[in-house]
């Protein structure tokens, strides 16, 4: 293993942990894609979940820039889903602090916990297990900036965009894997579909 894991390390580490699975797969969205990625699953076990956190870190530390803010560097995630890697890349970094946005419900607006807020001037990293669509990086990005925070990037462990990605300008974006997989849009227009291969839906 690479001090900072190749793309297919990592690949091989989320099989191995049963993060990554090859079939056929309906998103809660109506996509439908021939594999499903949830890096959360590698989490569970403390040395994978180790090896992702140090190789991103490591990642954004060869950043000048980041390198030169990591004391006062905050480290925020959309979901507590994203916790276990946004504390390890603190933790490995040393960073000042992480911290999370919630919802109450799926169509509730982000928001971060009574107490808890970004600061005006604060440099913030945006954290998370997986970039697909950016739907909810987007919209915790609108919220930090909202409050006068400064994003001056996103990590993730994997970057695996989908067709809808949102658009992030110049923002740099950081990961470990980058991976491709087949989607369409709905079942209607999905070659595994019309193959009648059984279908597996995705929990919201």
């Amino acid at each position: 293993m690479h001090l900072i894991p190749t793309n297919e390390e990592v690949i091989a580490m989320l099989r191995q942990t049963g993060a990554l699975r090859d079939g056929h797969f309906e998103y809660p969205n109506g996509m439908h894609a021939d594999e499903f990625l949830q890096v959360a699953l590698a989490f569970r076990y403390y040395e994978w979940a180790k090896i992702l956190s140090v190789g991103l870190s490591r990642r954004l530390r060869a950043d000048h820039e980041i390198r030169a803010i990591i004391k006062e560097l905050s480290i925020v995630c959309p979901t507590t889903g994203g916790l276990p890697i946004a504390y390890g890349v603190c933790e490995a970094l040393r960073a000042k602090q992480v911290y999370w946005a919630e919802k109450e419900t799926e169509s509730s607006p982000m928001r971060f916990r009574q107490f808890v807020e970004a600061k005006k001037g604060e440099k913030v990293l945006l954290v998370d297990d997986i970039l697909r669509s950016g739907r909810r990086l987007t919209e915790l990005r609108s919220l930090v900036e909202r409050d006068g925070a400064t994003v001056i990037g996103l990590a993730v462990a994997v970057y695996q965009p989908n067709p809808t990605i949102a658009d992030f300008g110049d923002l740099p974006i950081f990961y470990l894997a980058k991976m491709d997989a087949t989607y369409y849009k709905d079942s209607s227009s999905c070659e595994l579909c019309k193959k009648s291969v059984p279908v597996e839906r995705i929990w919201a």
